[in-house]
């Protein structure tokens, strides 16, 4: 009996010890203990990707992967193509990829001309295939949307206009989709979705709707933040637009003198622009839409860029 008791004694011991060895081994405080002295910093990257349109590189004497480096180097974080045409994709691809620097998507190159909503369906399918073909661009160069203006006011009502470039977009979507490839709808002066000879405090209404109407998870928003200064206050739109807005192209507008202006010295609100940017949680690419030029003059718009997005 004494044995057994001696026994159970040492069991009940080893128990406590055990047990005490594991709430000492998964304490808060032994964690912390045996946590590294030092913990490697997370990297932390900016919200807004800043951007340019390949054809604002005027330095003729470079090679395709020289302006690669050169907006590298003047801290940019990627580039916009245009699509069909513009420079060589395998060549801007292979620079993309010598560089580390990204081509984030491109500009359908056609859609002023060759029109989704033209009233020739002759014109609307060419227009189709172009699209098609700026999809499969921006997919090879590792993009991720297409800018496409859907159309002209001229081109019939704005019911017919939207009928018009709605069924062409449909029969792009599965090709986008399967690509991965955002069919984004710029805000442009082109007598659709806003009134043209309008008031100055006009609201996003139509756009919303047009973009609604596409329904579908690939069709959204490249919002130009200073293309409707002149008919509203682009943060408005921007709070209005929402979560449809993928990506922004960036320039700026005076409304009083009813002029363009350098990025930051016309009356777009940047600071509520960032505001409504920043109650979206946007993250995402802003590609500069204004005259560019040389180094120098690149180097200009990348330091506006950075004072009016942060």
């Amino acid at each position: 009996m004494k044995q057994s008791l001696n026994r159970r004694s040492f069991i009940q011991s080893a128990t406590l010890a055990t047990g005490a060895a594991l709430a000492a081994a998964v304490s808060p405080r032994s964690r912390v203990l045996a946590a590294p002295a030092t913990t490697a910093p997370v990297a932390k990257r900016p919200t807004i990707f800043k951007a340019v349109k390949w054809g604002m590189i005027d330095e003729k004497e470079l090679s395709v992967e020289d302006k690669f480096r050169l907006l590298q180097d003047l801290g940019f974080d990627g580039v916009e193509l245009d699509s069909p045409g513009g420079v060589n994709k395998e060549e801007a691809l292979a620079a993309s990829h010598k560089t580390g620097l990204p081509i984030h998507g491109v500009v359908d190159s056609t859609h002023w001309r060759i029109r989704l909503s033209d009233p020739k369906p002759e014109i609307r399918e060419q227009g189709l295939q172009d699209l098609l073909t700026a999809i499969r661009e921006s997919h090879q160069c590792g993009g991720s949307a297409v800018l496409l203006v859907p159309g002209h006011g001229n081109d019939g009502t704005p019911e017919e206009v939207s009928a018009r470039s709605l069924g062409q977009i449909q029969k792009a979507l599965p090709l986008a989709a399967k690509l991965g490839v955002h069919i984004l709808i710029e805000n442009v002066w082109n007598q659709f979705t806003y009134q043209h000879n309008g008031p100055g405090d006009q609201t996003a209404d139509r756009l919303v709707a047009f973009i609604d109407a596409a329904n579908s998870p690939w069709v959204g928003s490249y919002f130009d933040i200073g293309n409707h200064r002149k008919y509203a206050t682009p943060s408005q739109w921007v709070r209005q637009l929402g979560h449809r807005i993928i990506k922004l192209d960036v320039k700026d507008f005076n409304h009083q003198t009813d002029k363009w202006a350098e990025i930051g010295e016309g009356t777009v609100d940047w600071d509520n622009v960032r505001t409504e940017l920043g109650r979206l949680n946007f993250c995402g690419w802003a590609t500069a839409e204004v005259g560019g030029g040389n180094r120098q003059r690149l180097a200009t718009i990348k330091a506006q860029m950075d004072r009016v997005l942060g």
